[in-house]
C-alpha cells in the first residue's frame, strides 16, 4: 500500500508504530531519489495541494519514463506535460499494466498513467477555463488534467475569444450560475480576453498567454504583455505557456472556497 503523511500519523496515533518509525519514515518519504539524475518530492501534495507533475520536454526519454514509472508506483497516478511523440509511444508500451490518458496535438501532450487502484479525489471545488481559439485547447489541457488530479470540477468553453465577443455571452453566465470559484482564461495574438472577462465577473481570474500567433510578438511576448498591463482588476498572470501553474493556482483558490463552504455550513 502507498504510504503518505497522513497514513503514517494514523498509524502513529493508533500506535501501529513507534514514534522512532514514525520519524525515520517520515525522512523517507520527503524525498526519492530515482538514478542519479532526479529526486521525486514525493509529498509535495500533501505539503502544497499540488501534486508533482513532469516536464517532459527537458527531459530524455529515458529519464521521463523511469521518473514517471517511480510516481506513479508511490502515488497510484502520474502526470507528464509537454510530451512528445516518442515520449508518448513509449508510455503507450511501458504503461500497459496502467490506464493512460494521453490528450493535446503532436509535441505537446499531456498524459496521466493511474492505476486500476488509483481514483480522483471526490469533487472539491469548481473553475472553469476558457480559451480564446481552437489553437489554445492543448495549454488548456494542463488546466484540466491538473484539475481532475487535485479533484476540482472543470467547466471548459473553447474558441470565445474577443474577435467575436458576442460569443461569450453564453460562457459568462454558465460560470455565473454554476458559482464558478476561479476562471483561468487562455489567449494568444493581442491577449485581450482575460481583461474582458475579469471586467465582467466577481470571480479570480487568472490569465494564461500562450505562443499562438506569428509575426513581431508572437510567440506569446504580446498576449503576456497586453494582460500584465491590463487595466481590469482581478486578473493575475502566468508565464507564456503556463497551463499548469494557471491550473494549480485556480485549483488551490477552488479547494480554499471549498473549505470555507465546509466550515459555514
Amino acid at each position: 500500500m502507498t504510504r503518505n503523511i497522513r497514513n503514517l500519523l494514523e498509524d502513529l496515533v493508533e500506535e501501529r508504530i513507534s514514534l522512532e518509525d514514525a520519524e525515520q519514515l517520515l525522512r523517507n518519504l520527503s524525498l526519492k531519489r530515482v538514478s542519479d539524475f532526479a529526486a521525486i518530492d514525493t509529498e509535495r501534495e500533501s505539503r502544497s495541494g499540488i501534486p508533482e507533475v513532469v516536464l517532459a520536454d527537458t527531459k530524455d526519454t529515458e529519464q521521463f519514463m523511469e521518473i514517471m514509472r517511480n510516481i506513479a508506483t508511490t502515488h497510484g497516478v502520474a502526470m507528464g506535460t509537454r510530451v512528445d511523440d516518442e515520449k508518448r509511444n513509449r508510455l503507450e508500451k511501458e504503461f500497459s499494466d496502467y490506464n493512460l490518458e494521453v490528450l493535446g496535438k503532436p509535441g505537446h501532450y499531456t498524459a496521466l498513467v493511474y492505476s486500476e487502484d488509483w481514483s480522483p479525489p471526490d469533487i472539491n471545488g469548481k473553475i472553469a477555463v476558457v480559451t480564446a481559439g481552437t489553437s489554445d485547447i492543448p495549454f488548456s489541457i494542463e488546466v484540466e488534467m491538473i484539475a481532475r488530479v487535485m479533484g476540482i470540477e472543470v467547466l471548459k468553453f473553447y474558441d470565445v475569444g474577443v474577435a467575436g465577443i458576442h460569443r461569450l455571452v453564453e460562457p459568462m453566465e454558465e460560470i455565473i450560475k454554476n458559482d464558478t470559484d476561479a476562471v483561468v482564461v487562455v489567449a494568444g495574438m493581442e491577449g485581450a480576453l482575460p481583461t474582458v472577462v475579469a471586467s465582467l465577473l466577481d470571480i479570480p481570474v487568472i490569465g494564461l498567454p500562450v505562443p499562438i500567433g506569428y509575426g513581431y510578438g508572437g510567440n506569446g511576448e504580446t498576449a503576456l504583455a497586453s494582460m500584465l498591463q491590463s487595466c481590469a482588476p482581478g486578473l493575475a498572470v502566468v508565464n507564456i505557456g503556463n497551463g499548469l501553474g494557471a491550473g494549480s493556482i485556480a485549483c488551490l483558490i477552488a479547494k480554499r472556497c471549498a473549505k470555507i463552504r465546509d466550515k459555514q455550513g
